[in-house]
């Protein structure tokens, strides 16, 4: 994959996902698992977008939409998938260190 697309990628996903942070905080922070699990996968969505749109600059503004949509779906993917399943993390349904300024819960 070339630079330039992973480029696009990040700062496409950092653009949209700072701005669903800002108003989505309470949702990502909430004591309630359900609200943070939607929060989370609302932010995976963004990621999905962020690559999609990065991936697609051949195609015009309607195909991008389409796939986007769900509508049509590429004949082989855009490329090779990062992860063949999710990260542990996110399996169980655990909050990254990061994701708490760096602290963890201590194990007993």
């Amino acid at each position: 994959m070339a630079k330039d697309t992973i480029e696009n990628r990040v700062y496409l996903f950092d653009s949209l996902a700072s701005s669903y942070v800002s108003v989505a905080a309470d949702q990502l922070s909430s004591e309630d698992e359900g609200v943070r699990t939607r929060a989370r996968r609302a932010l995976v969505e963004l990621a999905y977008i962020s690559c999609v749109v990065a991936d697609t600059g051949h195609l015009s503004p309607e195909q991008v939409r389409e796939r986007l949509l769900g509508v049509s779906m590429p004949a082989e993917p855009l490329h090779e998938p990062m992860f063949t399943e999710p990260p542990e993390a996110l399996k169980e349904g655990r909050e990254s260190k990061a994701g708490k300024g760096g602290k963890g819960k201590k194990r007993k």
